[in-house]
């Protein structure tokens, strides 16, 4: 089993998966940056920060406390996707990020930033999970799934999780025992290693979408699920 979530951890690293891979942007470490940190953005009214944040519990209060311990480091924020592109409601002050960031990037693969940053710093964000996979340093100001496991720096304690895990063991449990995987070609049950081929496929196939599609797409989708 660690050795399936090894191979499967590198698959999807190196084949640039995350939760959300939008936008064929760049994006460049400044060359004096000694530290650089990341910050992801969540959408205000998730779920996760309702019930899984019971201290600090916004995009701003999270930033502004990054900044704070960490006044010499060069730290990016990037907004939620869905709140970039107009399917979610941003923040509150969301627009004063600038005040305690030194740049907001957008339009950039989570994957490709990752490569390029030292930390990350989340609420409860998957980002989080998709930084450990690629052995990034990773600060919890909430409590994710993948927090309180040893493998994350940790601002607050949950005492059911008292166990200690390697990498490949979280990876195991979260991606590979836990889950049902559904096929989108055959709507039957599926691994993790199959559903990932075939979601390589569908991102190939979609890379070859005229453009205007896609944003005739986006704009069915603001029209369906609105700002909320």
């Amino acid at each position: 089993m660690l050795r399936r979530a090894a191979a499967l951890r590198e698959r999807l690293v190196a084949c640039g998966i995350t939760k959300y891979s939008e936008g064929s942007g760049f994006w460049q470490r400044p060359a004096p940056a000694r530290r650089v940190i990341l910050v992801p953005g969540q959408v205000a009214s998730d779920a996760s920060l309702r019930l899984g944040a019971p201290g600090i519990r916004s995009n701003m209060a999270l930033l502004s406390t990054v900044r704070a311990a960490n006044p010499n480091s060069h730290i990016v924020y990037k907004p939620h996707p869905d709140v970039s592109a107009g399917l979610r409601a941003a923040g509150f002050d969301e627009a004063q990020a600038l005040r305690w960031c030194d740049e907001i990037v957008t339009g950039v693969p989570m994957g490709r930033l990752l490569q390029q940053v030292d930390e990350v710093h989340v609420l409860t964000s998957l980002s989080g999970f998709e930084a450990l996979l690629r052995g990034k340093s990773v600060v919890c100001y909430g409590l994710p799934f993948y927090a309180g496991w040893g493998l994350s720096r940790d601002h607050l304690s949950l005492a059911r999780r008292t166990r200690r895990l390697k990498l490949d063991e979280l990876v195991a449990g979260a991606l590979i025992a836990y889950p049902v995987y559904i096929s989108r070609l055959h709507g039957g049950r599926s691994s993790p290693e199959r559903a990932l081929e075939e979601l390589l496929a569908w991102r190939g196939a979609s890379s070859s979408r005229p453009e205007p599609w896609r944003l005739l797409w986006r704009s069915v989708l603001r029209m369906a699920v609105g700002a909320r």
